[in-house]
């Protein structure tokens, strides 16, 4: 098939006083404690986030995602048909992985050390052992799988995928890498997320809806209906509860998970993208593509306290799409597809 970049838009530390935080595994999958940047010292200024490095990775890369237990990052590089493994400590590639046609969605489970990487053409999940940065194997989805999410708990993985019937969610049993369930949502399924505190998914629809998904019972319990059109990618805060959706024209929508009602519309920049939080921090970061503007894209800021962006900061390079953070760093990664790297920002 040939292959011709898109437009996406287009497309159907610094530490000034110590807190110590543990995320347990009625949370996020795993137990990790972190220091925390906090305003504890008089007189000295947080350094703002930017850009402090950028890194090479493979052809059009898109998703990323980031395994906090191992500080690895891994990228989907869609036209390479690889999956980039990068050292979070000393911001390298470390390994090449070859996986399935158009590598698109990723996500990883640090429980198990297991990455997850959905191929768009081939209609597959591939598996990875973060241990040993090979394929295990290769879970038949269908077609047009886009992206996909994990929650470590249970040890299950979510895949949005749509086609000729419609939009589903295949649902994949972590232990034994098999479909073991398919659950209807809308027609047009983009990003997907899970709280695993609450052990619900959230699917977006890109005409203008959440799909709320029970993980217990594998059941669509609440439509949320966001009045917007060409809604992108979904990210939550399971410290509280909090969903954010990304939309083509400029605004993040904020959901409280436990009322499963739209409470804020935050403005950011040009068709925003990929979103991701700082469970930690309490934090959301944004791309920005700038879809047909001269200059580079940006990432959004958001405070999740006041839900006001916080700052700007540009990506250097262009097209910037997927995000992933590191909580226990502090550390945010963003693809930018056409400059086929990884800009790396601290928090």
């Amino acid at each position: 098939m040939a292959r011709t970049r898109l437009l996406h838009a287009a497309k159907p530390r610094r530490l000034l006083g110590r807190l110590a935080v543990t995320l347990t595994a009625g949370t996020l999958g795993l137990t990790l404690t972190v220091a925390v940047v906090t305003a504890a010292t008089p007189g000295v200024a947080v350094a703002a986030p930017g850009v402090t490095t950028t890194i090479p990775v493979g052809n059009a890369p898109e998703g990323v995602a980031v395994n906090p237990k191992t500080d690895t990052v891994y990228v989907a590089n869609e036209y390479d048909d690889t999956v980039s493994v990068i050292s979070g400590r000393t911001n390298t590639v470390t390994a090449t992985i070859p996986v399935g046609d158009f590598p698109e969605g990723i996500a990883t489970n640090p429980a198990t050390n297991t990455v997850y990487v959905t191929n768009w053409i081939a209609g597959t999940v591939s598996v990875i052992s973060g241990r040993t940065n090979t394929v295990t194997a290769t879970i038949p989805v269908g077609r047009q799988t886009h992206w996909i999410a994990v929650n470590p708990p249970t040890n299950t993985v979510y895949v949005s995928t749509y086609g000729a019937t419609g939009g589903t969610v295949s649902v994949i049993n972590g232990q034994t890498n098999t479909v073991t369930a398919k659950i209807l949502v809308g027609d047009f399924p983009e990003g997907i997320a899970t709280n695993p505190a609450t052990n619900t998914v959230y699917v977006v629809d890109s005409f203008s809806s959440v799909s709320v998904i029970d993980g217990r019972t594998n059941t669509v319990t609440a439509t949320i209906v966001l009045g917007l059109d060409q809604a992108k990618e979904v990210a939550v805060n399971p410290l509280t509860n909090t969903i954010y959706v990304t939309a083509d024209q400029g605004s993040v929508s904020v959901i409280n998970g436990r009322t499963n009602t739209v409470t804020a519309k935050i403005t950011v920049g040009d068709y925003p993208r990929g979103v991701a939080t700082n469970p930690v921090t309490n934090t959301v970061y944004v791309t920005n593509q700038n879809y047909g503007n001269t200059s580079p894209g940006t990432v959004s800021v958001i405070s999740g306290r006041t839900n006001t962006v916080t700052a700007t900061i540009p990506t250097v390079d262009s097209l910037p799409l997927g995000v992933a953070t590191n909580p226990a760093t502090n550390t945010v990664y963003v693809t930018n597809y056409y400059s086929d790297s990884v800009s790396v920002i601290s928090g």
